[in-house]
């Protein structure tokens, strides 16, 4: 069992300010810059900016100990985990691999969903942060992490899992995501498709954005025209992918080949090709790996990625913060896997599918 104290959670840091002097510049009492910080109810939004304001001026850093002293060594013995949605499979796989870790370590596991919402996600942070929990693993809503930019500054170690927002200072595990949707994508030019559409969530979300990314690199190094690439973004859930697909294949220039960049929406694909009887003439290639996957006929191809070890590895990198090693920020990739099980190899029809 591990043993560690929330007192040694940030060494090395020298606070440069304290709560009066966030007081005195934003102009208001302790009591206030106690209730913004720990994100208490019945502040006025104008004077909660001027607080956060004032506390990233001041780089001041919460002594989130102070709610927990009467526990041994000032820890609560609680982390938080925050996911897109804790009904996804690719989340409770995760929660699985922190949880395992956590369990060592006699810890609890407090999980929460942020439904794709930077909104939400600062209020789960905030919420965790004022139930002073230890620490906080989030896979985070967005690309730049602006939504959470003001509750980074609070002295809590946050791990980000799966995606990681770009220009934030953090410690982050994910998937070579850029790089494996680059792999699948020339996958399907290699044989001789021309014309993709690659499904993504919203391009808010980091994991969208790379999949993007490494969708484009891989017409540009192909050489193939780029109007062939065909970007759907903006889907939630397998009932939007369900109907983009059907959309898509009605259209007047329908792709030979589909790239559902998340299990639900690859869900959803499936789906609308089984209903237009399409199965076994359009190529399509999941990004994550679904239960019964090898058993459709034709049996899916896949990106696999193996959230239950991000998951291990994001918490093992929070404890290892939890317990006092002075560590410097760290990006951690886990390898993913290219599955070719024969959806993924179907060669394209030049015929408009009907």
């Amino acid at each position: 069992m591990g043993s560690y104290s929330s007192a040694g959670s940030t060494p090395g840091v020298q606070r440069r300010a304290t709560m009066k002097q966030v007081a005195r510049l934003a102009g208001v009492g302790v009591k206030t810059v106690s209730r913004v910080v720990n994100g208490e109810p019945n502040v006025a939004d104008a004077t909660a900016e001027r607080v956060w304001d004032a506390v990233r001026e001041l780089d001041y850093h919460v002594d989130l100990r102070a709610g927990s002293l009467r526990r041994p060594g000032g820890a609560t013995r609680t982390i938080a985990l925050l996911v897109g949605s804790v009904d996804n499979p690719f989340a409770g796989e995760l929660h699985r691999g922190v949880e395992d870790v956590a369990r060592e370590h006699d810890v609890a596991v407090l999980a929460s969903s942020l439904d794709e919402e930077p909104v939400r996600e600062v209020a789960a942070v905030e919420d965790s942060i004022r139930r002073h929990v230890d620490g906080i693993i989030v896979n985070t809503t967005t690309v730049d992490g602006a939504a959470l930019e003001r509750v980074l500054h609070l002295g809590v170690p946050i791990v980000f899992v799966d995606r990681a927002p770009h220009n934030v200072e953090a410690d982050r595990v994910t998937s070579d995501t850029r790089s494996a949707a680059k792999r699948a994508t020339l996958h399907l030019l290699q044989r001789g498709h021309t014309r993709i559409a690659l499904l993504t969530e919203r391009l808010n979300v980091a994991t969208a954005v790379e999949r993007w990314e490494g969708f484009s690199a891989a017409f540009e190094q192909f050489g193939a025209d780029a109007d062939g690439a065909v970007l759907v973004s903006g889907l939630v859930g397998a009932a939007a992918a369900e109907r983009a697909v059907l959309e898509l294949m009605n259209g007047p220039q329908p792709p030979t080949a589909i790239f559902s960049g998340q299990n639900l929406l690859t869900e959803g694909a499936l789906h609308a090709l089984h209903l237009l009887g399409l199965r076994d003439r359009i190529a399509h290639v999941g990004f994550d790996d679904l239960p019964l996957a090898d058993m459709l006929q034709p049996a899916l191809t896949v990106v696999r990625q193996d959230p239950r070890r991000m998951g291990r590895v994001a918490a093992q990198r929070l404890f290892r913060r939890l317990e006092g090693e002075a560590l410097q920020s760290e990006h951690i990739v886990i390898p993913t896997q290219f599955i070719t099980r024969g959806s993924g190899e179907i060669a394209p029809r030049r015929d408009r599918h009907k």
